[in-house]
């Protein structure tokens, strides 16, 4: 096995706010028990992970308390703080899970403040580094509305010191230009990966503005990447077919952070491998045909 390390410093780094971070990241929604809700099958097994995650040079771990709920944060503080001075927590605020595990908007300014606050409380800071807002018009993608109301409350939040950046989720280009005429925007969150490209005009106006792209689903999520080009491509050059995925995002554009998210610390260090994977410009025409490009956000 490679040094998880070297690789991750391969793949370089790019600014999140007024930080700097690692391009390959990790995503702790795994963390929590099936469909995201209530606690793991073994508990020490996802603290492990976790440890394994920075003392592997991953210095960029994304969250929310909507997760379990609570239950992701609970272990991420457990397992790190008190945490690595160049270690980054983003959190998202936005959504609110229901008895019956469902995902339910929690726009309203008491919503958004309460959600700070236990992030703040669950995770043990005093400050969060950065917290997306997660709009929730269609749980299942991107939907226009306006975002003034709950961005402005973050924006307070942000004011009384208790956000230090924002970033947005779930947004379309339309909402991004709205947010970032309401507070700076350093990042946004939504879904994008080698099948599934509908913000590739999106991704490539950020990079030009300086602003992070950071892809959730990066291995298709719930429903995992198949594809007989990916799988002949990665068998070419003695990876794994998400290896070359997560490889692919990382070529597609500078301002691109991964976050994929496993339960397993194997696993973890496969993903951390693909940073040091280099995919030749003939593999790149090949895997650019999965799918077809659709313009905007």
């Amino acid at each position: 096995m490679t040094d998880p390390l070297t690789d991750l410093d391969r793949a370089g780094s790019y600014a999140l706010g007024d930080r700097r971070v690692k391009r390959l990241g990790y995503g702790a929604m795994q963390l929590a028990g099936p469909h995201v809700f209530g606690p793991p099958k073994d508990r020490n097994r996802a603290l492990a992970v976790l440890r394994a995650a920075v003392a592997g040079g991953v210095n960029h771990i994304d969250t929310s308390d909507f997760y379990g709920p609570h239950v992701t944060n609970q272990i991420i503080r457990e397992a790190l703080h008190l945490y690595p001075d160049d270690l980054v927590i983003v959190t998202k605020v936005g959504a609110k899970r229901g008895a019956d595990a469902s995902w339910n908007p929690a726009f309203s300014a008491e919503d958004l403040t309460r959600a700070v606050h236990d992030n703040l409380r669950h995770l043990g800071l005093d400050a969060l580094d950065i917290v997306n807002l997660r709009l929730m018009f269609d749980v299942h993608g991107p939907a226009e509305g306006s975002i003034e109301a709950p961005l402005t409350v973050l924006a307070d939040l942000q004011r009384q010191g208790l956000v230090r950046r924002i970033g947005l989720s779930n947004v379309t280009a339309q909402q991004v230009a709205e947010g970032r005429s309401i507070a700076e925007i350093v990042c946004v969150q939504n879904a994008y990966n080698l099948a599934h490209r509908a913000d590739d005009v999106l991704i490539d106006a950020l990079a030009d503005a300086g602003i992070a792209y950071v892809p959730f689903f990066p291995l298709g999520g719930f429903s995992p990447l198949q594809s007989t080009t990916l799988s002949e491509v990665a068998g070419r050059l003695g990876a794994t077919p998400m290896q070359v995925a997560l490889a692919w995002l990382l070529r597609r554009a500078p301002n691109i952070l991964l976050i994929p998210g496993t339960s397993s610390v194997e696993h973890l260090h496969e993903n951390m491998a693909a940073a040091g994977l280099t995919l030749p410009d003939a593999a790149m025409a090949e895997l650019d045909r999965i799918a077809t490009p659709a313009g905007g956000g």
